[in-house]
């Protein structure tokens, strides 16, 4: 059930995005702003995922620590 919901989720939000882009196209000469920061935001987002995934203390205190 919760891999159901986080398809469905995912297909809307790119179905968002690509709504947003086609906007953001269509508003060319102001429109390049949006997708700038579009793309700025994926890839703080992409460093970020990257970062947790790479970080062994975070995996060990998650693990191994008590709650």
């Amino acid at each position: 059930m919760e891999r159901i919901g986080y398809v469905l989720l995912s297909i809307v939000a790119s179905a968002w995005l690509i709504a947003v882009l086609a906007g953001m196209i269509v508003a060319f000469p102001f429109g390049i702003i949006g997708i700038i920061v579009i793309l700025g935001l994926g890839f703080l987002f992409a460093k970020v995922v990257k970062d947790r995934m790479e970080n062994k203390e975070d995996d060990y205190y998650s693990k191994n620590v008590d709650k």
